[in-house]
C-alpha cells in the first residue's frame, strides 16, 4: 500500500506503528515507506515508544534487505543498551541476513549460555541450521529445545518436518503423537499422524491410520485429504489378508468414503448395484470401479498409483 507521506503527520505514523505491533503484523514495505518518509528524522519525538519503533524497523529493513538501516538501528540500540540479550539476538539476525551464519550462532551460543530459558535464540539455531542444510544437527538441537519446552507445539511441528526429510517417520510419528496429547480434537493433527502411519506401511500401522483419519473425518466432515485416506487404506485392508470380519467392514468403510468424497465435489454417485449383483466378480473388480470413481471426484489423480 502507498501512503501520501507529505499529508501524514509523525503522530499518524507513530499511531499506525503501534496498531501494527497490538495486531502482530508485519508490513514490513509500509513500515519502511513510513520510517523514510515520516518517522527517521522524528524519532526523538516518540520518548520511550522509540526503542519498541526501532525494534520493529530493524524487522522490516531485514524483511526488505535494507542491510544499511538495520545496522544502523542495531548500533543505535546497542549504544543505549550495552549488553543487552535482545540487541544482542538483533545482532545476531543482522549477521544471519549478512549471510555470517558462524558469527550468528556464536552470538546465539552467547545468547543460550547467559539465559538458558531464553527460547527465540535457540529456535533461530535451529533455524539456521536448517538453512543451511545441516538436518541432523537442527534435530539434535531441537531436541535438547523440546527438553525444556515440551509445551511448544510449534516446537514439535518443526521437529517432525525435520524427522520427515530424514526419512524417520517412526520418529516423526511420535512427535505427532505429542502434538495430539496437546490438542486432540485437531482434525489436522489426527490427519498428518494418519499421513504418517500409512506411509510407513505394514497392516497394523495401515489400522493406525484408518482410526485416524476416521477422527479427523468425524472432527471436520468436510475435510477431503482424511477421506480419501480412509478409503485408501480401507481399499489396502480390503485386499490384504486380514480376517474376512475387517475386510467386509472395510469395504463399507470404502463405500461409505467414496459417497462422502463424491458429494463434496458434486459428482454423482456411481450405481454399483448392479454390477455388484453379478456372480463371480471378484474383489479386485470392484475395487477397480471404486477406484474409477474416486479418479473421477478427484478430477484425474492417478489414483491407482497411490494404492500400489
Amino acid at each position: 500500500m502507498s501512503y501520501n507521506v507529505d499529508e501524514m503527520s509523525w503522530i499518524d505514523v507513530r499511531n499506525l506503528f503501534r496498531k501494527w505491533r497490538d495486531d502482530n503484523e508485519r508490513k514490513s514495505d509500509d513500515v519502511m515507506e513510513l520510517w523514510d518518509g515520516v518517522l527517521a528524522s522524528k524519532q526523538q519525538k516518540l520518548g520511550n515508544e522509540r526503542h519498541l519503533v526501532l525494534e520493529q524497523v530493524i524487522i522490516a529493513a531485514l524483511d526488505c534487505n535494507r542491510i544499511e538501516t538495520a545496522e544502523h538501528c542495531v548500533s543505535i540500540l546497542s549504544a543505549e543498551f550495552p549488553g543487552s540479550l535482545r540487541i544482542q539476538k538483533y545482532r545476531s539476525m543482522l549477521l544471519e541476513a549478512l549471510g555470517r551464519y558462524e558469527d550468528a550462532l556464536d552470538e546465539l551460543e552467547t545468547i543460550i549460555r547467559k539465559d538458558e530459558t531464553n527460547a527465540a535464540p535457540r529456535k533461530r539455531k535451529v533455524a539456521i541450521l536448517k538453512t543451511q542444510g545441516r538436518t541432523a544437527e537442527a534435530i539434535k538441537e531441537l531436541c535438547d529445545y523440546m527438553k525444556i519446552f515440551m509445551s511448544d507445539q510449534e516446537g514439535w511441528h518443526e521437529l517432525c518436518n525435520l524427522y520427515l526429510a530424514e526419512g524417520e517417520y517412526a520418529k516423526a510419528a511420535f512427535c505427532m503423537e505429542e502434538l495430539l496429547l496437546h490438542n486432540p480434537h485437531s482434525h489436522l493433527i489426527h490427519q498428518r499422524f494418519a499421513d504418517i502411519r500409512y506411509t510407513m506401511g505394514g497392516l497394523d500401522n495401515i489400522e493406525t491410520a484408518k482410526t485416524h483419519y476416521c477422527k479427523a473425518a468425524k472432527l471436520n466432515v468436510n475435510n477431503l485429504r482424511a477421506l480419501y485416506g480412509l478409503f485408501l487404506c480401507a481399499g489396502h485392508i480390503m485386499n490384504s489378508k486380514a480376517v474376512v470380519g475387517k475386510r467386509k467392514e472395510a469395504q463399507k468403510l470404502a463405500h461409505w468414503a467414496m459417497e462422502q468424497i463424491q458429494a463434496r465435489t458434486n459428482v454423482p454417485a456411481k450405481d454399483t448395484k448392479a454390477t455388484d449383483s453379478k456372480v463371480g466378480k471378484s474383489r479386485l473388480d470392484k475395487s477397480t470401479d471404486e477406484l474409477a470413481a474416486l479418479e473421477q471426484a478427484f478430477g484425474g489423480l492417478d489414483v491407482g498409483k497411490l494404492t500400489n
